[in-house]
C-alpha cells in the first residue's frame, strides 16, 4: 500500500503481530464476534499506547517477550540443522547467524548471551519423515502375472552396518529383517495383486547422527499358501505361470520374493524431498525393476520446550516471517512496492524452520497470507504476493483440512481484508486518484476482493449472504457522501453575502463537475473491469440527490431578490449542472433524476444573462470600430480583404450563439421566445456596426485623397459582405432546424417563420442596401472614366491618326487596370457584384455613343472602332473563364449593339454578298408559284471552268399586257459584280404572247470554281415581259447559290489538276419560284445607300430600288 493509505487508515508497523497472540484475544469470543478482529486489534493497539507512554520501554519489553524467543528458536534450528537446503544458494552456519542478528536487531552482547544460553539446551530427536505414496513398474511375482507388494523401511547407522559385514563374509538376500530390531523396522501395508501399489503411509525414522547413517527401503511381493487346485486352475492360463510355479517350489515355504530395494545417505538427502527413486536389484538379473515415489522430510521431535514456551511452532514461524519481512523492507527503501522477495538466508532459515517442526504446507502458506495482508495495510506490497497466497491456499483447502483455531484465524483474516479493502474503495478518490500510476492498483486491490470471495475457504468460513457488488456499491456511496461534505466545507463562504455564497456553490460544482468526469473516464473502466459495477451510475445518482438538494437551498436564499452580479456568478452554477446532466447519457440504468428540470429554478437569472451577453457584445463591437483604420488585414502572404473590426465583430457574436447552445433551455415555448430573443440581440448589433460603420468612412474619406477613399470603401464593401455571409449562417448556428422539432407541437408553423427569418430578412436587407450603395459609389466612378475613354476614341477628328486598335488601348488599359485593383481589394462576391453593372453601364455607354452618330459619313470606321471595344471589353470582363461567364455578358442590349455594329461595321462589298445571302436563303425558303416559276438545267464543268446553264421553261407568268398575255424573255446574271466583274449577262429569246413560254437555250458562263465559292455568288434569273416602246416589265426573280449547283460545292482543297481529271458533274434540272421583292424592307440597302461615294455600291442599290419599284409586292400591300 502507499503511504497515503496509511495516513487515511491509521495503520502502522504495530499490525506486525503474531498470530498467536490474536487466537488469545478472540478464544473468549463466540464465532461470530470473532468476525469482529480488525475492530478488536484496533482497540487493543490504542490501549497498549495508553498504557504505556515511554516508547523505549515499549521497545524493550516488546524484545524480551516477542523478539528473543524467536531468537531462540532460529539459533536452535540452524544448531540443529539437518539435509542439505532446498535453495541452490549454500549459506554457512556464520552466515546464517550473522543475518538473524541483524534481522532482530540484536547486539552482539546479546547475541553471545543467547548463543551461550542455547548451549545448556536440550538437543532434539533427530527423525526422518517418509511417506510411501506409491509405485510403478514393478516386478510381477505370482503366477497371475502381479505381485503382492509392500515395503520396509528403517534408517541403518554406520556402526551396525560395519558389525554385520565383519560377521558374515558373504552378503545374504534378506538384510533388513535379520539385522535391525523389530522395533525399528517399519512396514506398510499389503497390496494384493498389483504391480501400481498406492500407500500413502508415513513412518517417522528416528536416528542419532546423521553421519554415516543411511535410509533403507525394500519391497517384497508376498507370498501365501496356495491349494492344488487353485494353482492348476493358475497353470491352464499360461506358460509363464507353469514357470512362476516351477520357481515357487524351488524356495523355501512362506518365504516372501524380493522386489527391490533403495538405500539413501542421510548426510546427501536436502531437508525436504519429493521424489520418484529406482528400485535397485541385488543382482544384475533383473535391472528394471519399477520406481517407487517417496517424500522424505527431516524433522526434530522433542525440541527443548524453553525456547519458546507456550507458543506452537506455528505462532513462531508467523513471528519470524513478520520479522524477516520488516527486515527486508527496512533495507529496500527506495524501492516501490516489495513483491514477496526475502534474501537466500530469511528464505532458508524459514525452510528449516518449517521442515524440523514439520510445518504443512497449508500453515506455511496460511501464515504468509495474514502476514502478507497485515502489511498491505501499511506498505506498499505487490498485488502478485496476494494472489500467489491466496491461489495456494485454495488449493490447499481441497487437498488438506486446517485445526479449528486455524481455520478461525483464516476466516479472521480473509473477512477484515475484505472490510478493510472496502475501506480503501469508499475512499478511492483520494487513495486511487485518476493517474496512470494509481488506477492499476484500485484494479488490483478489486481483483484481490473479488478473489478473496470465490474461494471456498472464505465460502465456507463466511456462511452469511455477502454479495461483494452490493459491498462495494454501498462503499461507494457512503465514500461519496463523506466527500461531498468535506468539500462543502472547504467551500463554504466566508460572509452571508449573495454573491459569495453563489461564487462558493459554484466551486462545489466545479470539484463535482470534474469528479463526475473522473468517474466516468477513469474509474468506471476499473470498476466494471474487476466487480462489474457501474461506479458511474452509482456515483452520478448519489451526487444528483446531493446537489438537488444544494442548489435548492442556494437559489431560495435568492427568491426575490436577483440582481445582475448575481445573476453573473450563478451562470458558471449553471454550466457545471448543464455539463454533469449531459453525462446522464452514459447511465446505464436512468431512473428519476431529481436535476432533471434543474433549469426551472434559474428562470428568474435568464433575463439578466441574456442583458449581460447583449451588452457586452455591444462594446466590444464599439471598441473594435474605433481602433478600425478600415485597412485590409494581412496574414502572412496572403491578404485578408476585410478590415479587423469586421473579426472582432463576428467574435462578439459567436458567444451570444454558444450561449444558446450553453444554455439548453428544456421548454420548447420558452426555448423559442429565448431564440426570438437572441436573434434580435444579433440584428441590433450588425444594424448598429453598419450605423457607425458608415459613420466612419464618411468621417475618413473627407480626411483622405480619392485613392485612399475608394480603398476605405471596398474594405467596407467587403466587411459588409462578410458580415453577410455571417448572417446568412445564423440559423444554422442557432440550429433553427432542431428548434423547429422541439416547437412542432406548441408553434404554428407561420408563426415560427414569420418571426425568426423575418428579423434575420431585415437585417439582411439593410446589409444588402449598404452593399449596393457602396457599389454603386464605385461604379459611378468607372463609369464616369470609361464614357470618357470611349468618346475620346470615338471622336471623328482621331480617324485618320490613329488605327482602330491604336485608338481602344487606352480604354482597355484603363478597365483592365481597374478590374484587377478592384479584384484584389474587393472579395469575390462583391467583385462578382461590381463586374455586372459595370459591364451592363459600359454596353449601354457603347450604344448611346453609337445611336448619338448621326453623320453618315465616316459611319464604318466609328462603327469598326466602337465594335473592337466591345469585343475587347468583352475578353477583358470575362477575364479567360475568371470573371463574368459568357451568358451574364451576352445580355441582350449586348447583342443588339454587336448586331448594330457589326453591320455597320462591314464594307460595301460585305454588304453586298450578305444581302445575296440573305436573298438565297429568302429563295430556299419560298413556298408557292405565285409569280410562277422558271425550270433551267446547270452544272459546273471543272475540266474547262465553265458554268452551264440551260433555260428550259417558264411557267405561271403574270400576264402584264392589256390583252392577257405577256412577251417574257429570261434574263441571266452572275452576282456580286465584284466578283463577277467581267463576266457578262445572257438573255434568252423573247416569247411572244405567252405566259409559259419553252426557251430550252443553253448559256456558257466563264468562270473559275473559286468565283463560284465565293460568299455571296449566285445566279440572279429574272424574267422580263418585252415591251417596244416602254421599259420592259418586271415579272420576277430567282437567286440559284452557285454553290448548290453539281460540280461546285465540296473538293476545293484539291489542285486544279486533280480537279481537271475529275469526270464532269450531271447536269441538275431546277425549278425556282419567282419572287418580288418587298419596297423598303431590306436595312442592309438602306445602309448601302448612305455610302454615297461607293459606286458600285449605289449602282447595286439603285438597280434593286428599281426592281422594288416594279415589285407587286408593295401593291398588294
Amino acid at each position: 500500500m502507499t503511504t497515503s493509505q496509511s495516513e487515511h487508515l491509521g495503520a502502522g508497523a504495530s499490525l506486525l503481530q503474531t498470530p498467536e497472540q490474536d487466537h488469545e484475544a478472540t478464544r473468549q469470543f463466540s464465532p461470530g464476534l470473532a468476525r469482529k478482529l480488525a475492530k478488536t486489534r484496533r482497540l487493543r493497539e490504542k490501549r497498549d499506547l495508553k498504557d504505556d507512554e515511554n516508547p523505549e520501554e515499549k521497545a524493550r519489553k516488546h524484545k524480551e517477550r516477542e523478539l528473543k524467543p524467536l531468537y531462540m528458536e532460529l539459533l536452535y534450528t540452524v544448531a540443529h540443522k539437518l539435509g542439505k537446503p532446498a535453495s541452490a544458494e549454500v549459506f554457512t552456519d556464520e552466515q546464517l547467524f550473522h543475518y538473524i542478528k541483524e534481522a532482530f536487531t540484536m547486539t552482539e552482547a546479546e547475541h553471545h548471551s543467547l548463543m551461550e544460553t542455547l548451549q545448556s539446551k536440550e538437543p532434539p530427536v533427530y527423525c526422518l519423515m517418509a511417506t510411501v505414496k506409491e509405485a510403478k513398474e514393478i516386478l510381477a511375482k505370482d503366477v497371475t502375472g502381479s505381485s503382492d507388494p509392500y515395503c520396509q523401511l528403517t534408517i541403518m547407522e554406520e556402526e551396525k552396518q560395519t558389525n554385520t559385514r565383519k560377521s558374515r563374509s558373504k552378503p545374504r538376500r534378506v538384510v533388513m529383517k535379520d539385522s535391525v530390531p523389530e522395533q525399528k523396522l517399519y512396514q506398510t501395508e499389503i497390496k494384493k495383486q498389483t504391480l501400481m501399489p498406492i500407500w500413502n503411509q508415513t513412518f517417522i525414522l528416528e536416528f542419532q547422527d546423521p553421519e554415516g547413517a543411511s535410509f533403507h527401503l525394500e519391497m517384497w511381493d508376498k507370498d501365501e499358501d496356495v491349494s492344488l487346485t487353485q494353482k492348476l486352475e493358475e497353470i491352464k492360463t499360461s506358460f509363464d505361470s507353469l514357470r512362476r510355479m516351477i520357481k515357487d517350489a524351488k524356495k523355501e515355504k512362506g518365504t516372501d520374493d524380493f522386489l527391490g530395494h533403495i538405500v539413501l545417505k542421510l548426510q546427501d538427502l536436502p531437508c525436504t524431498e519429493n521424489k520418484w527413486y529406482n528400485l535397485e536389484p541385488r543382482t544384475e538379473k533383473h535391472p528394471n525393476r519399477g520406481q517407487c515415489h517417496l517424500i522424505l522430510k527431516f524433522i526434530h521431535k522433542e525440541r527443548d520446550g524453553t525456547l519458546s514456551a507456550g507458543r506452537s511452532a506455528y505462532t513462531n514461524y508467523c513471528g519470524i516471517l513478520q520479522q524477516f519481512v520488516q527486515a527486508y523492507i527496512s533495507k529496500q527503501q527506495g524501492c516501490t512496492s516489495w513483491k514477496g522477495e526475502l534474501g537466500g538466508e530469511a528464505q532458508t532459515l524459514l525452510d528449516l524452520y518449517a521442515t524440523q517442526n514439520d510445518l504443512s504446507p497449508f500453515l506455511q502458506d496460511l501464515g504468509k497470507w495474514v502476514a502478507y495482508s497485515k502489511l498491505y495495510q501499511s506498505l506498499e506490497v505487490d498485488s502478485s504476493v496476494l494472489f500467489q497466497q491466496l491461489t495456494s491456499i485454495e488449493y490447499h483447502w481441497c487437498q488438506q483440512e486446517l485445526p479449528y483455531q486455524q481455520k478461525q484465524e483464516l476466516g479472521d483474516s480473509l473477512h477484515g481484508f475484505l472490510q478493510y479493502g472496502l475501506c480503501l474503495v469508499s475512499k478511492y478518490r483520494d487513495i486511487f486518484p485518476p493517474t496512470p500510476t494509481a488506477t492499476p492498483k484500485l484494479h488490483t486491490l478489486l481483483r484481490i476482493l473479488v478473489q478473496i470471495c470465490k474461494t471456498q475457504s472464505f465460502q465456507k468460513l463466511n456462511p452469511a449472504d455477502f454479495d461483494l457488488q452490493d459491498e462495494v456499491s454501498d462503499a461507494v456511496q457512503a465514500g461519496t457522501q463523506e466527500w461531498f461534505t468535506i468539500k462543502k466545507g472547504l467551500h463554504q463562504p466566508m460572509t452571508k453575502d449573495q454573491s459569495e455564497i453563489v461564487d462558493a456553490l459554484s466551486r462545489l460544482m466545479g470539484e463535482v463537475q470534474e469528479d463526475v468526469k473522473h468517474n466516468k473516464d477513469v474509474w468506471n473502466k476499473v470498476f466494471l473491469s474487476a466487480v462489474q459495477l457501474d461506479v458511474f451510475t452509482v456515483v452520478y445518482h448519489k451526487l444528483d440527490s446531493l446537489l438537488a438538494q444544494e442548489v435548492r437551498d442556494t437559489l431560495a436564499l435568492m427568491d426575490g431578490q436577483m440582481e445582475q452580479h448575481v445573476a453573473n456568478s450563478l451562470f458558471p452554477v449553471y454550466l457545471s449542472l448543464q455539463s454533469i446532466r449531459k453525462d446522464k447519457a452514459f447511465l446505464q440504468k436512468r431512473g428519476v433524476l431529481e436535476l432533471t428540470h434543474f433549469q426551472e429554478d434559474f428562470r428568474e437569472a435568464l433575463p439578466y444573462w441574456l442583458h449581460q451577453a447583449f451588452n457586452t457584445t455591444q462594446d466590444r463591437v464599439e471598441r473594435a470600430l474605433q481602433v478600425d483604420q478600415l485597412q485590409p488585414l494581412q496574414s502572412g502572404d496572403t491578404p485578408i480583404k476585410h478590415s479587423s473590426s469586421v473579426v472582432d465583430l463576428v467574435d462578439c457574436i459567436q458567444p451570444i450563439c454558444h450561449l444558446w447552445e450553453q444554455l439548453s433551455w428544456p421548454d420548447p415555448e420558452e426555448a423559442f421566445m429565448l431564440m426570438v430573443k437572441l436573434t434580435e440581440d444579433v440584428c441590433k448589433i450588425v444594424m448598429t456596426y453598419c450605423h457607425i460603420l458608415k459613420e466612419k468612412v464618411r468621417v475618413l474619406s473627407e480626411k483622405s485623397d480619392t485613392g485612399r477613399s475608394i480603398n476605405m470603401l471596398c474594405v467596407v464593401v467587403n466587411d459588409l459582405e462578410y458580415l453577410r455571409s455571417v448572417l446568412n449562417r445564423i440559423p444554422m448556428k442557432l440550429n433553427w432546424a432542431g428548434l423547429r422539432e422541439r416547437t412542432v407541437q406548441v408553434i404554428a408553423e407561420s408563426q415560427f417563420h414569420n418571426t425568426l427569418p423575418s428579423q434575420l430578412g431585415q437585417a439582411q436587407s439593410v446589409l444588402n442596401r449598404e452593399i449596393r450603395s457602396a457599389l454603386n459609389t464605385l461604379g459611378k466612378k468607372l463609369n464616369m472614366d470609361i464614357e470618357t475613354y470611349v468618346r475620346n476614341m470615338a471622336t471623328r477628328k482621331r480617324f485618320p491618326s490613329k488605327s482602330t486598335e491604336d485608338a481602344v488601348v487606352p480604354l482597355i488599359h484603363y478597365v483592365e487596370k481597374e478590374l484587377q485593383y478592384m479584384n484584389q481589394n474587393l472579395v469575390q462576391e462583391n467583385f462578382n457584384s461590381l463586374l455586372t453593372p459595370l459591364w451592363n453601364n459600359s454596353v449601354r455607354i457603347l450604344q448611346q455613343v453609337a445611336t448619338q452618330h448621326t453623320k453618315q459619313e465616316g459611319l464604318m470606321v466609328f462603327c469598326q472602332r466602337l465594335l473592337y471595344a466591345l469585343q475587347c471589353l468583352e475578353q477583358s470582363f470575362h477575364a479567360q473563364g475568371a470573371g463574368l461567364p459568357l451568358e451574364a455578358l451576352h445580355s441582350e442590349e449586348h447583342k443588339i449593339l454587336n448586331a448594330h455594329l457589326t453591320h455597320n461595321a462591314l464594307s460595301s462589298q460585305k454588304l453586298l454578298e450578305k444581302f445575296l445571302e440573305r436573298k438565297i436563303w429568302e429563295q430556299n425558303v419560298c413556298c408557292g408559284e405565285k409569280y410562277g416559276a422558271v425550270t433551267i438545267l446547270t452544272s459546273y464543268r471543272r475540266s474547262d471552268q465553265r458554268l452551264m446553264v440551260e433555260v428550259l421553261n417558264a411557267v405561271g407568268l403574270l400576264p402584264m399586257d392589256s390583252n392577257g398575255f405577256s412577251d417574257p424573255f429570261v434574263h441571266l446574271c452572275l452576282e456580286p459584280r465584284h466578283v463577277f466583274s467581267i463576266v457578262e449577262p445572257r438573255c434568252t429569246q423573247i416569247k411572244s404572247r405567252d405566259l409559259n413560254p419553252l426557251f430550252d437555250e443553253a448559256f456558257e458562263f466563264l468562270v473559275s470554281l473559286d468565283q463560284c465559292q465565293a460568299p455571296g455568288a449566285c445566279l440572279v434569273v429574272t424574267v422580263l415581259d418585252h415591251d417596244t416602246l416602254m421599259t420592259d416589265d418586271f415579272e420576277g426573280e430567282a437567286f440559284l447559290a452557285l454553290k448548290a449547283i453539281p460540280g461546285v460545292g465540296g473538293d476545293r482543297d484539291r489542285g486544279a489538276d486533280e480537279l481537271s481529271r475529275q469526270p464532269d458533274a450531271t447536269p441538275a434540272q431546277i425549278r425556282l419560284p419567282l419572287t418580288h421583292p418587298k419596297p423598303n424592307g431590306n436595312d442592309i440597302l438602306a445602309l448601302l445607300e448612305t455610302r454615297r461615294g461607293d459606286r458600285e455600291a449605289q449602282a447595286f442599290v439603285k438597280k434593286r430600288r428599281q426592281r422594288e419599284r416594279q415589285s407587286l409586292e408593295g401593291t398588294q400591300t
